[in-house]
């Protein structure tokens, strides 16, 4: 079992040179002396608001200053962040206020004005406070400002609840604490060798795991964050010339639109990294992004669960000749191949992914029943022992300890007697060079159990995309038809939204 890193007490704080930059928001750059003291600044405001200590304060913004600082300021003062993600709607954020128990809500005014106030815990005028007073309290040197936490500050307190996105059902709330949050900014700093001169392009929403974590691992690392809050691929291009982006973070539909643009030079010579999660890169998607940013730039893949932060990656160094690799554990994880007797999956055996160690969060906010469903004790060769995310999804470990995604349960197509996983349909659609994106569903059917439908979006050569899809995929594998959209969905997060193309067949 691996030694664990130290922390000063609140767990979180910012470990930059006083001097050195570390936010870049609305043209204006923060030090990290600067940002220490309007994190306590928004903490003071905070602890004036008549909470108590684990209250939750949600908010409902996009990538401003305040949406920035709240994580640390939230913990600064004892209470619990519940960000919500800018694009959902009122009906989905008072679910979300509800199912939290949120006594606070900052946000602007036109977001403020689509709630019902039926909806909400409290009357509006408690409630509710507005984003540009709020933003007036950092900007006033004269503030009070909290100090950090005591010494004696249990890394175990609760920190944040992060909703997922909701593909099925209503969205859960998973509970992160101190620890969670900060082992996993240090064990990301850790893989991706973020230094103190990088520049971190935060173009993912804040509410998401993912997204949280391009801030508090670049600031861990004492690095430079620029959150973007954008509109089109273009907007991304144009800020990493302007910032010298050093390091970029998608999910797989983002990178679809990024790598159909053209870069200049200037929006990817100082680019290091790139890091994708929220879904497979595919081989053919690897080489776009090689002839745009070189071998220059390391290329991550990752595979995450909201509800043990992030679980493999794969060494940049192997992503041309394994791109469909998960990789291995990141620092602080214990990934095992669980069979369904429980016992270890030997080389190439395919069983569950099971996720043991610090990282694992604290379950579903007041939720047992699927708490009991995905938080299991840990099988017994585990090194870490204690409780376990069992992810419900099938991989399998080659000869060289590297990670392969087969499916996910819930999502796995049976047809004809065979368990497909719509992942290798999927991919296989993609590298035929005539679909930029691909959704492989099952329908139900009498005769079969399932058959196959496939969501493309391409250039419309349903043709030559089926001669593919023949030539590359067995009998049982291959679609009972193919619908061609000139979109996809997509979910608050950027991923493709599964659940909305369900309904239509």
């Amino acid at each position: 079992m691996p030694d664990l890193p130290t922390f000063p007490p609140d767990h979180l704080a910012l470990f930059g040179q006083p001097d050195a930059p570390a936010l870049a928001v609305r043209d204006k750059v923060y030090s990290f002396k600067e940002l220490n003291l309007r994190i306590g600044r928004l903490a003071a405001w905070l602890a004036t608001r008549g909470l108590s200590a684990g209250d939750r304060v949600a908010t409902w913004l996009g990538k401003s200053e305040v949406a920035c600082l709240m994580p640390l300021a939230s913990v600064r003062a004892g209470l619990v962040h519940v960000p919500v993600n800018p694009l959902l709607k009122a009906a989905q954020v008072a679910h979300i206020i509800a199912d939290s128990g949120a006594q606070l809500l900052v946000t602007n005014a036109a977001r403020a004005a689509t709630l019902d106030a039926t909806s909400l815990p409290v009357s509006l005028s408690q409630f509710l406070a507005d984003e540009r007073a709020v933003q007036a309290i950092l900007d006033d040197a004269a503030s009070p400002i909290l100090p950090p936490l005591p010494e004696d500050t249990d890394p175990d307190t609760l920190a944040a609840i992060l909703y997922t996105s909701g593909s099925t059902g209503r969205p859960k709330g998973v509970v992160l604490s101190h620890a969670n949050l900060a082992l996993g900014a240090d064990s990301v700093a850790q893989y991706l060798k973020l230094s103190s001169d990088d520049i971190t392009l935060a173009v993912l929403p804040l509410s998401f795991d993912y997204g949280q974590n391009q801030l508090l691992s670049t600031w861990r690392a004492g690095g430079c964050v620029v959150p973007l809050d954008y509109l089109t691929a273009r907007d991304v291009i144009k800020a990493c010339a302007k910032h010298s982006i050093t390091t970029l973070a998608a999910v797989p539909p983002l990178w679809v639109q990024l790598v159909e643009q053209d870069w200049p030079t200037d929006a990817t010579r100082n680019m290091r990294r790139l890091t994708n999660s929220g879904g497979a890169l595919t081989p053919s998607l690897v080489k776009m992004l090689r002839s745009i940013f070189g071998h220059k730039t390391d290329i991550f893949a990752m595979y995450g669960l909201t509800e043990a932060f992030r679980s493999t990656f794969l060494d940049p160094a192997l992503i041309d000749d394994k791109p469909t690799s998960m990789g291995h554990a990141i620092p602080y994880a214990e990934i095992m191949v669980v069979t369904p007797e429980g016992i270890e999956a030997g080389p190439d055996q395919a069983g569950e992914l099971v996720h043991a160690g610090p990282l694992v969060a604290k379950g579903y906010w007041q939720d047992n029943a699927r708490t009991a469903e995905r938080f299991k004790p840990a099988p017994a060769f585990s090194t870490y022992g204690g409780m376990a995310v069992w992810s419900g999804d099938t991989v399998r470990r080659d000869r060289d300890g590297l990670l392969y995604f087969v499916g996910r349960d819930d999502a796995m197509i049976k047809t004809s007697g065979n368990r497909v996983s719509p992942t290798e349909i999927e991919e296989a659609a993609v590298e035929s060079g005539l679909v930029a994106e691909a959704c492989a569903l099952g329908r139900k059917d009498d005769r079969l159990g399932a058959v196959i439908v496939l969501f493309v979006r391409g250039d419309g050569n349903d043709d030559g995309l089926k001669v593919h899809l023949k030539a590359t995929l067995p009998n049982f594998m291959q679609p009972a038809e193919v619908v061609w959209l000139d979109t996809f969905p997509k979910n608050a997060n950027g991923k493709l939204d599964r659940t909305v193309l369900v309904q239509t067949i």
